[in-house]
């Protein structure tokens, strides 16, 4: 049976980011193959919604992109409701816990359909590097748990953000519901992967190594470099290729140039055309990526589309679908553990061919099956909700209320730095 499933999000193009990525995903393929699908997302000056098969709902916002790099909603629009209840909207699936989820729980009472909400990454960290006060990171995370504890069903991309979210105080049970990738399966041809890698140093017979995302120190990339150091203090020759942009940068390319690493390693910067992107990942040999921080680690599975096989660090979320040593490769969160499995992998290249071709059987997910095992338990969601089984959930609370319009008014009186330097300078 066809349904209207309403998507929200604080990001969703022209602001891009990965959970914007999802909900576009989620919209684009429900709307194509599946049912109905409708986008409500904070408004946002550059849109174009006209390029969306599906009607995107904007409600207000605050430009805080200078501060926190998104546009803040201002969950409260009247019209929103009216426009849902004219679409028949079936189910409500919200992927962010912030001005999305408030709307989601205040449009329940007026609609009366389920909220699903979907817990992408570790909002904690992301909140205490915005707000940089452990006061208000800690009102922020029990204003986070209190509105997901709220939805009637709770998903997650992995079981290690299940476990995550749980140590953040949430107590409710929730779904392992994993993102799928949007780059096809198979390898580059030949022809674009010479197209994209030429100019570099790239000899045949060298070991290349890759990561690609957000060149921050969190993503284990310092683990990768010593390690690298460490492989070539044992005179194995390789090149290691950096894809991607971020704050943490230029430390890196410094960090790499005083272990005497400039011959070896490549910064790209980031690289957005996916063609390009799908050439590099079939030219390497290896995927890097020691990170403990992603709840999901996409990449890996963008790595396993093109058959290449990833190192991740044991017990990551990156790496709970990895068998070892057989579509993939762990080690211990070390430099040293790298080195030494980049090492023994330098020597048996077979392995490392073998270990991503079956990666391409085993990790690969599509959006298209993520997105329809997604819709199938939406129905699953409708039935409970219809049959009562979700205990009736109170109204938006006035303490909730109060210190969510305490948090946006703080934030729309924080100075912009221009401000700043009229006011000191």
């Amino acid at each position: 049976m066809k349904q209207t499933i309403c998507i929200m999000n604080d990001s969703f193009p022209p602001q891009i980011d990965g959970v914007a990525n999802t909900a576009a995903n989620y919209a684009s393929i429900i709307e194509r193959d599946l049912g109905h699908s409708i986008v409500v997302t904070p408004e946002f000056p550059e849109k174009d919604d006209s390029v969306f098969p599906f009607p995107v709902i904007r409600y207000p916002s605050l430009d805080a992109r200078w501060f926190i790099g998104y546009m803040a909603g201002i969950p409260f629009s009247p019209t929103v409701a009216k426009q849902l209840r004219k679409e028949n909207t079936a189910v409500m699936h919200c992927h962010c816990p912030s001005a999305s989820l408030v709307l989601a729980r205040e449009l329940r009472n007026s609609i009366d359909v389920p909220v699903v909400f979907t817990y992408h990454t570790k909002y904690d960290v992301d909140i205490a590097k915005a707000l940089k006060s452990d006061l208000l990171t800690d009102g922020a995370i029990r204003i986070m748990i209190e509105n997901i504890s709220a939805c009637d069903e709770v998903w997650t991309v992995s079981r290690g953000a299940g476990e995550n979210l749980k140590s953040l105080g949430f107590e409710g049970d929730y779904i392992v519901m994993e993102n799928g990738v949007d780059m096809p399966l198979g390898r580059a041809s030949e022809g674009s992967i010479a197209s994209a890698v030429e100019g570099y140093d790239l000899p045949r017979e060298v070991p290349v190594f890759l990561f690609v995302g957000r060149m921050m120190w969190y993503k284990g990339i310092r683990i990768i470099l010593d390690a690298l150091e460490g492989l070539k203090q044992q005179g194995v020759d390789f090149r290691m290729i950096f894809i991607g942009s971020g704050a943490d940068l230029e430390e890196i390319r410094s960090y790499s140039d005083s272990l005497k690493l400039q011959d070896r390693c490549i910064f790209t910067g980031a690289v957005r055309d996916r063609e390009i992107l799908k050439a590099w990942y079939s030219r390497a040999d290896l995927f890097l990526f020691p990170s403990t921080y992603d709840t999901n680690g996409l990449v890996v599975r963008e790595a396993a589309a093109c058959s290449l096989a990833s190192v991740l660090v044991e017990g990551s979320c990156a790496a709970e679908s990895v068998a070892p040593d057989r579509n993939g490769f762990l080690i211990s969160e070390s430099p040293a553990s790298l080195a030494v499995m980049l090492y023994r992998l330098c020597q048996k290249p077979e392995a490392m061919k073998r270990a991503g071709e079956l990666a391409a059987k085993e990790l690969y997910i599509s959006w298209d099956t993520a997105v329809t095992k997604a819709y199938e338990r939406y129905q699953t969601v409708i039935d409970y909700h219809r049959s009562g089984k979700y205990q009736k959930r109170r109204k938006l609370s006035d303490h909730l209320l109060n210190r969510q319009g305490e948090l946006m008014s703080a934030l729309s009186r924080i100075p912009k730095p221009e401000e700043l330097l009229d006011r000191y300078l």
